[in-house]
């Protein structure tokens, strides 16, 4: 274990102590004291990742009914939300999709009609890549990708195309963060963000509304990334790359025709996706309380049943895939679900929500960018989804003490933090493409810059002109 590990494991409870020291010199109640004192520890940990996100995600079990925060039963009960479910439902249809290619096969039928133009095979690795990542986890997306981009490049005259290697791979990254935003389930944050949204504040984002409102945004900032990469910040020039292209066709050759198991993994997405759609219409014509984890969690059992081919031959999925879900992300939820439910409890996040509430001449509007600005420089540095369950219920408390609608607040956080476009270690997508070592971090940093200010500005947008009409719809 390396020194700065050690360090960080360290200064978890030293923090904590100090905070307490604060917090109980300064008079606070002693249920705020405790519960501040321990998120510090948490929050110290998670920024320094001193541990793994899942065992810093357990901590309050340990901790909670230690320092007499809440009892065990109370601890543990948000571990359970149904959103964790949901998100388990769909990293189930994404272990599917990966298992059979289907995914590959998908991704490379998109590049083979993107043609060999170069702004075109651009183009179309970013669609693929959005795409789906708005089904399976962006990290999945573009371990996937990634080969198939470096075998273009191998191909590729980077004398005559010198730009060509750096935009498409920043591409590739970019998409993949943003394709996520687009859908409930297509990101952490965005499940996590629903799941405070649920407990703290009684408020449903159900599956489709909430499509309809982010699909629109990830679509317009991917058209901008694609445009401002191709045409200003690495502009790359017309021409033919048909060696590449070539690639791309063989390899999709190489998958074969069809397979009876791609057909039967396509049919369950198809059916989960449509009910997802649909759900509202089935609740009222069949009276039964169907949510979106039911349709997830029935999506993923069936995985279970259906077989690959012959009644006799192995299932779509089977146990051992599940050593491949994330139960981190799983834990974090639980944990951030936890920690948010624990600082209401306390009242801290009403306190800190009446002491920024009270500032004078501070518009609605000015708000949604001040926070969003927050959540996009955090998320360079720090896990979104961290971020999200520690910024979400402090935001969305002060939406309550403004006298607005939550969501007006929390859903321009929680959109800003899957736009981190500086730093490699901002998003898993960002540290594979760099791992590539066909990027400096000064590329990196220079073009990430300038898509953070655009990203801020437009989910500033939406906060304002967006969301308000979307509400109404709600």
């Amino acid at each position: 274990m390396n020194r700065s590990k050690i360090i960080a494991q360290v200064a978890g409870p030293v923090v904590a102590a100090v905070v307490w020291w604060i917090a109980s010199s300064q008079g606070l109640p002693d249920e705020a004291t405790r519960i501040l004192s321990a998120a510090a520890w948490m929050l110290v940990w998670w920024i320094a990742e001193a541990v793994p996100l899942g065992v810093t995600s357990v901590l309050p079990m340990v901790l909670f009914p230690v320092m007499g925060i809440a009892s065990i039963a109370e601890t543990t009960a948000p571990y359970g939300s149904h959103y964790v479910f949901l998100f388990m439902g769909g990293f189930l249809i994404a272990l599917a999709l990966e298992r059979w290619d289907l995914h590959k096969r998908f991704a490379l039928s998109v590049l083979v009609l993107a043609g060999g133009n170069p702004r075109w095979l651009i183009a179309g690795f970013m669609a693929a890549t959005a795409a789906l990542s708005m089904w399976i986890s962006n990290t999945a997306t573009t371990l996937m990708m990634l080969p198939i981009a470096l075998s273009v490049l191998h191909k590729v005259d980077a004398k005559a195309h010198p730009n060509f290697a750096l935009a498409l791979l920043l591409g590739t990254a970019y998409s993949a963060n943003l394709g996520g935003i687009a859908t409930l389930i297509g990101t952490p944050p965005n499940v996590a963000m629903a799941g405070v949204l649920q407990d703290q504040f009684n408020l449903e984002v159900p599956f489709l509304e909430w499509t309809l409102m982010a699909l629109p945004f990830s679509l317009l900032m991917l058209f901008v990334v694609y445009g401002l990469l191709t045409r200003v910040l690495t502009p790359v020039a017309h021409g033919s790359l048909s060696q590449g292209h070539d690639e791309i066709r063989d390899e999709l050759a190489a998958l074969g025709p069809w397979k009876l198991a791609e057909r039967r993994v396509a049919v369950v997405f198809a059916i989960t996706g449509l009910l997802w759609v649909g759900r509202r219409w089935l609740v009222d014509w069949t009276g039964l309380e169907i949510n979106d984890t039911t349709i997830a969690m029935a999506a993923g059992v069936g995985l279970f049943l259906i077989p690959s081919s012959d009644r006799h031959s192995e299932r779509l999925l089977t146990w051992r895939d599940t050593r491949n879900l994330p139960w981190d992300i799983l834990l974090l939820f639980g944990g951030g679900l936890t920690l948010a439910k624990a600082l209401a409890e306390a009242e801290v996040l009403t306190m800190v929500a009446q002491a920024l509430a009270s500032w004078d001449g501070v518009s609605q509007g000015l708000l949604v960018l001040l926070f969003a600005g927050v959540a996009l420089l955090l998320t360079e540095v720090m896990s979104n989804l961290a971020l999200t369950v520690v910024m979400v219920p402090i935001v969305g408390q002060i939406a309550l003490e403004w006298g607005v609608n939550p969501m007006l607040l929390v859903i321009p956080v929680t959109i800003a933090s899957s736009c981190a476009f500086m730093l490699p270690m901002a998003t898993p997508p960002n540290a594979i493409i760099f791992g590539s070592q066909r990027i400096t971090i000064r590329e990196m940093a220079s073009v990430g810059l300038v898509l953070n200010v655009i990203a801020a500005v437009l989910a500033w947008v939406w906060g304002v002109w967006v969301l308000p009409e979307w509400l109404e719809f709600l």
